[in-house]
C-alpha cells in the first residue's frame, strides 16, 4: 500500500478522492495488511487485520502467566480485562504482545488499538476503525461515528479484539459530550454524544482489553477479578531485559545490583540500557549506579534520559519521572487531599509507613493551596471552585456526616489506585522509592519542596519526643523515618531546631538499643565516626540558634559526650561532661534531674578510668539529692544507686556491692518491672556477685534467666547481651571442668 497521501491523492483508485479516510488509514496505521481501499462509501469490509501501531519488540520479556491471565479472560465470549499498574511498568508492552500473539494465533481475527487518554483520541481510534472496516455512513456530515463503529462491532460475526490503551480519565468514560464531523473536531459540526463507556459493546464475539494506572477507572469498564495488576519486573525478568538490550555485559554483578535502585520498572530498565549502550565502551554499568547514587538530582537527570527503543505512544512521556508526575497532577487537581498525604510521605523512608504518623496529619499550612501562585494553576483552581460552589447545596447533608477518617480513607484509596501507595504489613503503609523522588521533584518544581520538609520534620520532631523504653515498640516503627531526616536538613532556625531534637532524641535511643551506628547514619558501616560528626552538627546548630545554655543544647553536647565516652575518649568525654554540668548547674541548679543526669555520667567516667574515689564521692553526692528531690523509687535515682554498686564491685567491695544490688534489683522490679534494660542490668550485676561469691550453680540460672529476656527485650545482638552471653558461656565451662 502506498503511504504518501500527497502522491495518492493525484491518482484515480477505485473512485477514491483525496479525502478518503482510507487513504488517511494507510498513512496512519503504515503496518497494515490484508487491508481494502474501497470506494467512498463502500460496504465490502476487508480481510482481518491489526491496528497496532508499533511492530513487535523482540526484546519482549515473558513476565510468569500475566498473558496467560489476559487470554483466560480475552478468550471468554464478551471477555474483558484490564492491565493496571503504575506508568513504565510495561502495561502496553503486554497488551502489544498479546495482539501480535492473537494474530498469530487466527488470521481471522480483527485486532483494534485504540488510543483512549482523551476523548479526541478515542473518537479518533474509532474514526480510524470506521474507515479500515469501510462502515456505510462514516462520511455521512450527521453520523455519529463513535456510534456506527459500535452497533457495527456488536453485529461482528467475526471474532475481534478492542485493545484501549492508557484509559485513565473516569470523566472520559462517565460524562457525555459532543461526536464532531468529518474529523475537524471544530465542535461546529457536531452532534451529541453519549459517553465513552456507552460506546463499547457487549458481543459474544468480541473481546476488550484496557491498560491504565487508575484501578478504580479500569472498575468502571472491567469486573474487580478482570483486573490484572501489573507490578514491577522480578529480578530474573529484569536481568533478562538487561541482557536482550546489552548482550554478555549485562551478566555482570552491576547489573544485577543497578536493578534495585531502579525499581525493576521496565522503562527506566531500558532507559538505563540505552544511556550506557550509546556511550560504551567508555561508560560502565557500574559508572551508571555510581552516578545514580549520588544525589537525588543525578536519579533524576539519569531516569530523565529520552532513549531506546521504547514503543509508546507518541504522547506519552519516555521519561518515568515524568509519567509519573502526570499522574500527580492529575491527583492535585482531583483531589488535593490525597495529593497532601503522597507529599508528607515521600519524605519518609518507603517502607513500614505507619498509620498513626500520618493519619489526618498531611495539613499543611503550606500546602496545596499554596500552588495558587502557579499560573497553570489559576484556572484549574477556578473551575474546581465553581463546580464545588455548584454542587455545595447538593452536597451539605452527606457532607455533614462525613468524618475525617472517611477522608482518610478515601485519599488513601485514590493513592492505592494509581499505585503510588501499597499496604504493608500491620497498619502500614508502603511506596517505590523512584515514586518517592519523582513527588519531591513535583514539589520542588512547584516550590514547595522545603514546607513539606519542614511539616515531615514537625510531625517526627513530636512524635519522637524522647528515648524512654516505654516507648520503645513504637520508637522502632518511628526510626527508619527518622533516619531519614539526615539526609533532609531544613532552612528556618524552628524547624532547624525541630530538625536537630529529632535527630538528637533517635540518636539516644539507638544509643540505649545498644545500636550506635544507626543512631546518626543510614549505614552501619558508618560506625561512631558518623555518630560523632552528626552530634557536633546537632551542637553547633544548637549553639547558633538557641545559644549555649538552651536545654536542647545542653541535651546534644550530652549526647556528644557519650560517644566520646563510648569510645574510650575519655579526656574529650570527660571535659564535655563537666561543660555541660557547670551550665546546668548554673541555669537549672544543683538538684534539678538533668544535672543529676550529668553528674552521674561524669560518675561513670572516673569509673570507667579507675578513678574509684572521685566515683564513688560523687555518686554518693547524687544518691543523696535524688532521695531529698525524687524519691527512693525515682529511675534516676535507681540509676544511681546501680552505679554505686558496680563501683563496689569492681573495687571487690562484694559484701556492700551485693547488700545495695539486691535492694536496687527489688526496687527496680517494682517500679521498672522485671524486662526493663535496667532492671536486666542488675540482674546481671546479681549473676556476678553470686558467681564471686562461689555460688556458681545459682549463679548460672539467675544469668540465663538474665540472657533469655535480653534477647527477647533488647535484641540478641545488643553489647549487653552479649557480654551476658559471654559471662554464661564460660561459667558453663568452668562448670564441666
Amino acid at each position: 500500500m502506498p503511504r504518501n497521501g500527497s502522491r495518492i491523492a493525484h491518482q484515480d483508485i477505485s473512485g477514491t478522492s483525496a479525502t478518503d479516510g482510507s487513504i488517511a488509514l494507510a498513512g496512519h496505521f503504515p503496518n497494515l495488511t490484508n487491508v481494502t481501499i474501497g470506494t467512498r462509501e463502500s460496504s465490502r469490509p476487508p480481510k482481518p487485520s491489526s491496528t497496532v501501531p508499533f511492530q513487535r519488540d523482540p526484546d519482549f520479556v515473558d513476565r510468569g502467566d500475566l498473558l496467560s491471565q489476559v487470554d483466560e479472560r480475552c478468550s471468554q465470549p464478551a471477555g474483558r480485562a484490564a492491565l493496571i499498574g503504575l506508568g513504565g511498568v510495561g502495561k502496553s508492552q503486554l497488551a502489544i504482545e498479546y495482539a501480535y500473539r492473537t494474530r498469530e494465533r487466527s488470521s481471522d481475527i480483527w485486532v483494534f488499538w485504540v488510543h483512549a487518554s482523551n476523548a479526541a483520541r478515542f473518537e479518533q481510534g474509532y474514526r480510524d476503525i470506521a474507515y479500515l472496516i469501510n462502515i456505510p455512513g462514516r462520511e455521512d456530515p450527521k453520523a455519529n461515528i463513535l456510534k456506527l463503529v459500535h452497533d457495527w462491532l456488536r453485529g461482528c460475526e467475526g471474532k475481534w479484539l478492542l485493545i484501549l490503551d492508557n484509559v485513565d480519565n473516569t470523566d472520559l468514560l462517565s460524562e457525555a459530550g459532543v461526536a464532531s464531523q468529518g474529523g475537524q473536531g471544530t465542535g461546529v459540526d457536531s452532534v451529541p454524544q453519549q459517553p465513552m463507556i456507552a460506546y463499547l459493546p457487549q458481543s459474544q464475539n468480541g473481546s476488550i482489553l484496557v491498560t491504565g494506572r487508575n484501578r478504580a477507572v479500569a472498575l468502571e469498564l472491567v469486573e474487580e477479578t478482570d483486573i490484572l495488576s501489573v507490578q514491577p519486573m522480578a529480578l530474573s525478568h529484569a536481568l533478562a531485559l538487561f541482557e536482550k538490550k546489552l548482550g554478555p555485559v549485562s551478566q555482570s554483578e552491576d547489573t544485577a545490583e543497578l536493578a534495585a535502585p531502579l525499581e525493576f520498572m521496565p522503562l527506566a530498565i531500558v532507559q538505563a540500557a540505552a544511556y550506557f549502550s550509546q556511550r560504551a565502551p567508555r561508560y560502565s554499568v557500574q559508572q551508571y549506579l555510581e552516578t545514580f547514587r549520588e544525589s537525588d538530582g543525578k536519579k533524576t537527570s539519569l531516569l530523565n534520559y529520552k532513549g531506546g527503543q521504547l514503543r509508546r505512544d507518541w504522547q506519552a512521556q519516555n521519561s518515568i519521572i515524568i509519567t509519573w508526575q502526570i499522574s500527580f497532577e492529575y491527583t492535585y487537581e482531583t483531589s488535593p487531599s490525597a495529593a497532601d498525604l503522597l507529599s508528607l510521605m515521600s519524605f519518609l523512608d518507603r517502607q513500614g509507613i505507619p498509620e498513626a504518623l500520618v493519619r489526618n496529619r498531611a495539613a499543611n499550612e503550606h500546602g496545596h493551596r499554596s500552588l495558587e501562585g502557579d499560573d497553570k494553576y489559576k484556572d484549574r483552581k477556578r473551575k474546581r471552585e465553581t463546580t464545588e460552589e455548584e454542587e455545595e447545596d447538593e452536597e451539605e447533608d452527606s457532607l455533614s456526616g462525613c468524618s475525617e477518617d472517611d477522608g482518610f480513607e478515601d485519599d488513601v484509596q485514590i493513592l492505592r489506585n494509581y499505585s503510588f501507595l501499597s499496604i504493608g504489613t500491620g497498619r502500614t503503609f508502603e511506596m517505590h522509592a523512584l515514586v518517592q523522588l519523582a513527588m519531591r521533584k513535583w514539589l520542588e518544581a512547584h516550590r514547595q519542596v522545603e514546607a513539606w520538609k519542614q511539616h515531615y520534620i514537625k510531625i517526627l520532631s513530636a512524635d519522637f519526643p524522647d528515648g524512654d523504653y516505654e516507648n520503645w515498640t513504637y520508637y522502632q516503627a518511628l526510626f527508619p523515618h527518622a533516619k531519614s531526616a539526615v539526609t533532609q536538613r531544613p532552612k528556618g532556625e524552628r524547624s532547624l531546631r525541630e530538625w536537630a531534637l529529632l535527630l538528637s532524641n533517635a540518636g539516644c535511643y539507638a544509643w540505649k538499643k545498644g545500636n550506635l551506628a544507626d543512631a546518626v547514619n543510614l549505614s552501619e558501616m558508618a560506625m561512631e565516626k558518623e555518630a560523632q560528626e552528626l552530634n557536633i552538627q546537632i551542637k553547633e546548630i544548637y549553639q547558633k540558634v538557641l545559644g549555649e545554655e538552651y536545654p536542647n543544647t545542653l541535651t546534644s553536647i550530652n549526647n556528644l559526650a557519650l560517644i566520646y565516652q563510648n569510645q574510650g575518649r575519655w579526656k574529650e568525654a570527660e571535659e564535655l561532661n563537666i561543660r555541660t554540668l557547670k551550665t546546668k548547674q548554673k541555669v537549672l541548679g544543683g538538684e534539678h534531674p538533668s544535672t543529676l543526669i550529668s553528674m552521674d555520667n561524669l560518675a561513670e567516667i572516673y569509673r570507667n578510668q579507675g578513678r574509684w574515689k572521685e566515683a564513688e564521692e560523687l555518686i554518693i553526692q547524687i544518691k543523696e539529692i535524688s532521695q531529698k528531690v525524687l524519691g527512693k523509687e525515682h529511675p534516676n535515682m535507681l540509676f544511681s544507686m546501680h552505679n554505686l554498686a558496680l563501683i563496689y564491685q569492681y573495687q571487690g567491695r562484694w559484701k556492700e556491692a551485693e547488700e545495695l544490688n539486691i535492694q536496687t534489683l527489688k526496687t527496680k522490679q517494682k517500679v521498672l518491672g522485671e524486662e526493663h534494660p535496667s532492671t536486666l542490668i542488675s540482674m546481671h550485676i546479681s549473676a556476678i556477685i553470686l558467681k564471686n561469691k562461689g555460688e556458681a550453680e545459682k549463679a548460672i540460672a539467675l544469668m540465663e534467666d538474665c540472657v533469655g529476656k535480653q534477647k527477647q527485650v533488647i535484641g540478641q545482638d545488643h553489647p549487653f547481651t552479649k557480654m551476658s552471653e559471654d559471662s554464661l558461656s564460660s561459667w558453663c565451662m568452668e562448670s564441666l571442668h
